[in-house]
């Protein structure tokens, strides 16, 4: 028996599935509760272990997830928003902490966050790392300081697999930036350009997105002016960046009352 914390891990056989439950395995600090995967997937009612690739670890792959949340003190998982979104009110009902890295969540999905926030604490953040989640800051802060003389474009690359773009990190950037000009986002979000556009709009904040390879994740915001260029970058060059930032976040919610809480909360970056 151990009185660490034990972590469930939603979507099992994914890349950031795997890497998630080996970071776990790994660390000193937590346990693994269970895995799941989606209904009718291979690795359902399998070892763990065995699935990926190694000897058994008397975990079994499960397709039920309120039964492995009950076990769980934290549930963490990069999905898709419809399962996210689902997968929030089941963490609630077990009061466990739930870290939500899934991109692409729209108004309605983060609405129903907040709604499943009432009961349990929920860390939601388009990145998980220390180093991005520093940027959204420094961004923040440059944007306060310039004025629209900078033209603000955030270009992102992600792998060939990536189903969504812009990126949740290009937002939060984009967010960050639109913030420290004191303006909304949306109103001055210019992306997917095509064609005879125009000449770029005054105060627009643009998006870029690049897709190829195995890229694990790069972000620049870039303030343009005339004469000078001001870049901010990051480079992540390994997944595990994002693992060990979940987990960090499972971990820092467990005495955190019902709440919506994002990376700068747990890194002590929120300014709130």
């Amino acid at each position: 028996m151990t009185d660490l914390p034990a972590i469930a891990i939603v979507g099992a056989s994914g890349r950031m599935g795997q890497m998630l439950i080996k970071t776990v395995l790994e660390s000193d600090a937590c346990t693994l509760a269970g895995v799941t995967e989606r209904t009718g997937h291979d690795w359902v009612g399998r070892d763990l272990g065995a699935c990926m690739g190694g000897g058994d670890l008397g975990i079994v792959v499960s397709d039920d997830p309120l039964e492995v949340f009950a076990k769980a003190q934290a549930v963490i998982e990069f999905t898709s928003p419809a399962a996210t979104v689902a997968h929030a009110a089941l963490c609630a009902q077990a009061r466990a902490v739930h870290v939500v890295g899934t991109t692409g969540m729209t108004d309605a999905d983060m609405d129903k966050l907040r709604a499943a926030a009432r009961h349990a604490p929920i860390v939601q953040a388009g990145n998980m790392s220390l180093g991005v989640n520093l940027l959204v800051q420094l961004t923040k802060k440059v944007a306060a300081a310039l004025d629209e003389d900078f033209d603000i474009e955030v270009i992102e690359a992600h792998h060939h697999h990536k189903v969504d773009a812009p990126s949740g990190t290009a937002l939060m950037l984009g967010e960050a930036a639109a913030e420290g000009r004191g303006v909304a986002l949306a109103d001055v979000r210019d992306s997917g350009r095509d064609g005879i556009t125009g000449a770029r709009k005054r105060g627009d904040i643009g998006f870029t997105a690049i897709r190829g390879g195995d890229i694990v994740g790069e972000h620049d915001v870039l303030f343009a002016a005339a004469g000078e260029r001001i870049v901010l970058r990051h480079l992540a060059t390994d997944r595990s960046i994002f693992a060990r930032g979940a987990i960090k976040a499972a971990l820092w919610g467990q005495d955190k009352g019902p709440g919506l809480y994002n990376m700068l909360d747990v890194l002590g970056l929120s300014e709130d």
